[in-house]
């Protein structure tokens, strides 16, 4: 294809974090090209950062509904693609709605949406327009996880019994949100953020890399949800047995109350013949426990390796591949997807490779599930209704 696929973003202003990790991931392989933007619901911020961005000011818009409205206007060689939406959870689904409706692709931060009803809604419209829509659990794209689900899926480790799989955070082990932390504010607000707290910002990413490796769907769980800090009206910690489709079952853990803890995301999982193990914070290393021999340790980028790992690493071994890097991946699928789309031809399988809608309504129905349980004194609860 001759040219990049055309970007617009809805967030991402002055003070946002994770707008410019998207930014950057968008750019790193060349392939995504930020054409104008929504960046505030303050027009000034929007424009701030819009110059920040050397973007024309004709290309940043006050509303992503006048960005959505304008960008259609334009000539097909000249309007935006798809669109970016890093803004909190409440604000992810018109967005994505209205440029579904209009034609063009999304991406988007997780979880989905606000509301359960939301996530299927949209998959309802991603399923009649078959656009594009991808959801960004960076964790599914180091090289690493892509390896485990791979050995898994050849049955390697035998039949799957045991999933283990944490998150432990420490940064809201004091009361922030009473800070001017932007993070913390709408993270620890109902209204913002949804029905959890600390299971809808990172159970969700725990969730979603457990039903990712495996290639299991949970089918029933049993969750426990604390609220630590005095005064919190969310979630803070929790705790969530699991049962499989698959016929293996597991315990799911997320706390923001980790005292210590940075991003220390882990999984777990065991089969009839062997065990592997893989830590977010040392992303490059895997290692697989064997019943029968000396335990092995697989490295980004020392063959051989599976054709999902090898698709998806990026420099020579030894040097370190992280977060952006895996950001980036998901970018970089979603973009060549959408290439092939507009070429008319199939896209290469490995790039399709990223979260879908469907992912983002089971990141759903997992929070509400989880919700439920933890209020009900039944032991076990349907993961289906």
């Amino acid at each position: 294809m001759s040219r990049k696929i055309r970007m617009g973003m809805v967030g991402g202003g002055p003070g946002a974090f994770i707008g410019n990790v998207h930014r950057i991931a968008a750019r790193l392989d060349g392939e995504i090209e930020l054409v104008c933007g929504s960046f505030s619901s303050n027009p000034d911020k929007s424009k701030e950062t819009g110059k920040e961005l050397n973007l024309p000011d004709d290309r940043v818009y006050d509303t992503f509904q006048d960005m959505i409205e304008k960008e259609k206007q334009l000539p097909e060689g000249e309007r935006m693609d798809c669109i970016s939406i890093v803004t909190p959870n409440h604000l992810h689904f018109l967005p994505a709605k209205l440029a579904l409706e209009n034609g063009f692709h999304v991406i988007c931060d997780k979880p989905m949406t606000r509301t359960l009803d939301e996530a299927k809604e949209l998959e309802e419209i991603v399923n009649k327009t078959g656009l594009i829509f991808a959801l960004t659990h960076t964790y599914t794209g180091y090289p690493m996880v892509k390896q485990a689900r791979d050995m898994i899926n050849e049955g390697t480790l035998g039949e799957i019994r045991k999933i283990y799989v944490e998150y432990p955070q420490g940064w809201l082990t004091e009361k922030v949100e009473e800070t001017d932390s932007k993070q913390a504010g709408w993270r620890t607000d109902p209204s913002k953020s949804g029905i959890a707290g600390a299971m809808g910002d990172i159970g969700t990413h725990a969730e979603n890399l457990a039903e990712y490796i495996t290639g299991q769907k949970i089918s029933k769980m049993c969750a426990d949800l604390n609220t630590v800090v005095d005064g919190r009206v969310l979630d803070d910690d929790g705790a969530v047995l699991l049962k499989f489709d698959g016929g293996a079952s597991g315990i799911l853990t997320a706390s923001q109350v980790a005292a210590g803890e940075e991003n220390s995301l882990a999984i777990r999982v065991y089969g009839t013949k062997a065990g592997l193990e893989w830590h977010q914070m040392e992303p490059n290393s895997l290692q697989v426990k064997w019943l029968d021999q000396p335990m092995q340790v697989y490295r980004t980028g020392v063959g051989p390796l599976s054709e999902g790992a090898t698709a998806h690493t990026r420099v020579p071994a030894g040097h370190p591949e992280g977060y952006l890097e895996a950001f980036a991946n998901l970018y970089r699928n979603f973009a060549k997807t959408i290439q092939a789309k507009i070429e008319g031809i199939d896209p290469d399988p490995q790039h399709l490779d990223f979260p879908s809608v469907t992912d983002g309504v089971r990141g759903m129905q997992f929070l509400y599930k989880v919700v439920e349980s933890g209020k009900s004194d039944q032991k076990w609860t349907d993961f289906d209704d």
